[in-house]
């Protein structure tokens, strides 16, 4: 028989019973697994990291339009699934299975893309080791239409915040098909959506010296509360300022007193455009003690 998505998270959930608080719900609609796909790009002869595999519903979509696929996976019982089912494409090397925690396992140094249908409760630490180890790398991923509306500032200044802030800095970001919970098995309570992350390095092209450690810290801190204004808010210090090299309360206390008269500092978190947290960003990680 055919391997469909259908087939494997019928034969997965036959050999084993879900795990919901591993965030198991599994594509079965073929439709959304194509424009998946389509949504990546050529991926013929490239070699793709996917991000829990599961029954391997997305893992086969990936492997017929010929590329590699190195897919990570925690449940040793899809990885037992995988290994009949897959059998072919693992001998072949089309396939390798890497068995982990795709927040600490290590990832393939070669890959050309990323292509995952992401457990929903590691989308945040995920995102983070993304931009920290392989921010020039395209990525395809299914999450909830929330958090994508987030990731991509889709709702002016509702949906803005540190997340989307963050990786405005190293992606351009496309929200794609919404997909129902009827798509998956088990259906979720919430209605998921594709998002394509296209790498841009916007601190080179807006040549800005900005510690990117500094920019997360000072946004974190300013959208704690959305109704104060900068001056306020940026009165206090980061938690966790001295980890920046060469920066310490007293530094950061006259870098903020030296931005008094500027004019950002009288605006509200969510009115600032990201070019502007760069520009404010910029000028406190600059300020020479």
């Amino acid at each position: 028989m055919e391997r469909d998505a259908r087939f494997l998270v019928d034969l997965h959930r036959d050999f084993q019973p879900i795990e919901r608080d591993m965030g198991q719900h599994y594509l079965v609609d073929n439709s959304v697994l194509n424009a998946a796909i389509e949504m990546a790009g050529e991926l013929s002869q490239k070699h793709v990291l996917e991000i829990g595999c599961g029954p391997g519903s997305l893992t086969n979509h990936l492997l017929r339009v010929g590329a590699r696929v190195s897919a990570v996976e925690v449940d040793t019982g899809s990885l037992e699934h995988m290994n009949r089912h897959f059998e072919d494409e693992i001998e072949t090397g089309q396939l390798h299975l890497i068995e982990g925690d795709a927040l600490t396992v290590e990832w393939p140094k070669d890959i050309d893309a990323i292509v995952a249908n992401i457990p929903y409760q590691i989308s945040s630490p995920l995102l983070e080791r993304m931009q920290r180890e392989i921010r020039t790398i395209p990525a395809v991923l299914l999450v909830q239409e929330e958090f994508a509306e987030r990731m991509a500032m889709a709702i002016g200044p509702l949906d803005r915040g540190p997340l989307g802030l963050s990786l405005w800095l190293d992606y351009d970001i496309e929200i794609g098909r919404r997909v129902p919970p009827s798509c998956f098995s088990p259906q979720p309570r919430v209605t998921s959506c594709l998002i394509h992350l296209q790498p841009i390095n916007r601190l080179e092209s807006l040549e800005s010296q900005v510690d990117r450690r500094m920019f997360r810290q000072i946004t974190s801190q300013c959208f704690s509360d959305r109704r104060r204004k900068l001056r306020n808010l940026l009165k206090r210090s980061p938690r966790r300022i001295s980890r920046i090299p060469g920066w310490h309360r007293n530094r950061w206390q006259d870098a903020i007193r030296s931005l008094q008269e500027h004019p950002l500092m009288d605006e509200r978190p969510d009115m600032l455009e990201p070019e502007e947290w760069l520009v404010l960003c910029t000028q406190i990680s600059e300020f020479e003690a």
